[in-house]
């Protein structure tokens, strides 16, 4: 049994993964913390220094060797449905996944309370990382997102540990 989280940064994709695994006895493995290690940089000196595209790629990479891994709960980056080859495969895994939906109000405050995120993370547009460019990138994902999930659980009111209930339950 496997389970896939997707949802834009700041959704609780890894935080709440995390806790799943835990809650069901399955490992975890988070797509980002992959290009992290194998590039040896923070996703945003992978931007700084090789781009967007070079991100991308190591992106699909780390995104199939996650789904190579049985019995696991796997945190995909934001981004990672933005390519169709990353959708088809997520698609033809065959596993549960499941869309962490929220407000784009609620992103903004839990990306500034964040200070790793400001530290590790780029800017995506430039918009500078503020509400209007997470409803932006939003507008353009959701779609995305709903073309990949089996669930869409809205997180924008829930604890980690609430989410764990409600996706426990979707399974």
């Amino acid at each position: 049994m496997s389970v896939i989280l997707i949802g834009y940064r700041g959704s609780g994709k890894t935080t709440t993964g995390e806790k799943l695994a835990d809650r069901l006895w399955l490992k975890f493995v988070d797509v980002d913390d992959l290009i992290v290690k194998k590039a040896g940089k923070t996703i945003r000196e992978i931007f700084a220094d090789q781009g967007e595209q070079h991100f991308r790629d190591l992106e699909s990479e780390a995104l199939k060797e996650a789904l190579a891994k049985k019995d696991h709960v796997i945190a995909l980056g934001g981004g990672s449905i933005l390519r169709p080859e990353n959708r088809a495969a997520i698609k033809a895994s065959g596993r549960k996944v499941v869309y962490l939906r929220c407000e784009a109000q609620t992103l903004f405050d839990r990306i500034q309370a964040d200070a790793k995120t400001a530290e590790n993370r780029p800017s995506l547009t430039n918009l500078g990382g503020s509400v209007e460019e997470i409803k932006k990138l939003l507008e353009e994902r959701e779609p995305l997102y709903r073309e990949v999930m089996t669930s869409e659980l809205d997180v924008t009111n829930l604890s980690t540990e609430e989410a764990c209930v409600h996706i426990t339950r979707m399974m």
